[in-house]
């Protein structure tokens, strides 16, 4: 569910497996192409990769090498330098997407016990209720939360169907927001879905799975770059945002919190992954209420 990011150092015998990665692509990643390739990386998507990522580069990039009939990574960057579909189709080769459901699922529990109750009496109340998975991959994610709120018979569902209840999944990569859009699954892939979710709001397709409409129905599925403007008219109960900014230098880190928590509304609550931390001014705006869970201070009208 994360884009491409860096280590600190390359690793031992980076060297070698360079030169390998070349033998294999027909190309050899300059530290100048590199280089390049990381600026752009660094301005449009705010992904920091360090030198040890040569290899991964490398080897993600040469499938669009050999799609445009390039021989050299050279080529390939003043390719990129004009061509802003290209460009677009780079930042997606070079961003990693790797999720599963219910992924750390303290966060779960947290959400179904402490902050669904609280959505379910403003649903009541007639107030919107707005939850936003932020780099959301293929959806496992986001689904996950829906399934929580779905319930685990149809009679626990019924407070949805009469709510102004709605989830936001995007991504920066097209093809995994469309494959959220779907709802479509291998049977590998939703192991980890408990028996009685499963049973509910998935239905068998081909060898897989797939999520029902009433399900699906919940999910809005959008491409944005977090760096970029967002088109949101309201606050947020709640927001996911997990294993995304450990590939963000610290500046981009503090600047993306910052704008979570002036999204949230006051007690909404942002969930990040397991070896994030809040940094910065967003810090002293939330509270912690459990691991790497907080909650905007102030209380909600």
């Amino acid at each position: 569910m994360s884009p491409a990011g860096g280590a600190a150092a390359a690793p031992a015998g980076a060297n070698l497996a360079t030169s390998t990665a070349a033998m294999m692509t027909g190309a050899e990643l300059t530290p100048a192409d590199f280089a390049a390739i990381a600026a752009i990386m660094q301005n449009e998507a705010r992904i920091a990769l360090s030198d040890a990522k040569t290899t991964l580069v490398q080897s993600r990039l040469a499938k669009r090498l050999r799609a445009h009939g390039l021989s050299r990574y050279r080529d390939y960057v003043a390719l990129v330098d004009t061509d802003m579909e290209e460009r677009a189709a780079m930042i997606v080769a070079l961003t990693t997407n790797h999720t599963h459901f219910f992924r750390e699922d303290h966060h779960f529990d947290h959400f179904r016990r402490e902050v669904l109750p609280v959505l379910k009496r403003r649903a009541a109340a007639g107030h919107p209720v707005r939850i936003w998975s932020a780099g959301c991959s293929s959806g496992e994610e986001v689904y996950s939360i829906v399934m929580c709120m779905l319930g685990t018979d149809r009679a626990s569902a019924a407070w949805l169907r009469s709510a102004d209840v709605r989830l936001l999944a995007t991504d920066l990569s097209p093809p995994v927001v469309e494959a959220a859009r779907l709802g479509a699954y291998s049977a590998a892939t939703v192991k980890p879905v408990p028996d009685a979710y499963r049973n509910l709001w998935m239905r068998a397709q081909g060898d897989g799975f797939v999520m029902v409409d009433e399900a699906r129905a919940l999910v809005t599925a959008k491409v944005l770059n977090l760096f970029e403007r967002w088109p949101l008219r309201q606050h947020y109960d709640v927001i996911f945002c997990r294993n995304v900014m450990i590939y963000f230098d610290d500046a981009a880190k503090a600047e993306l919190e910052q704008r979570f928590v002036e999204q949230l509304a006051p007690e909404g609550h942002l969930y990040i992954g397991h070896s994030e931390r809040l940094i910065g001014a967003a810090a002293s705006h939330m509270v912690g209420c459990g691991q790497t869970i907080y909650a905007k201070r102030g209380v909600r009208q």
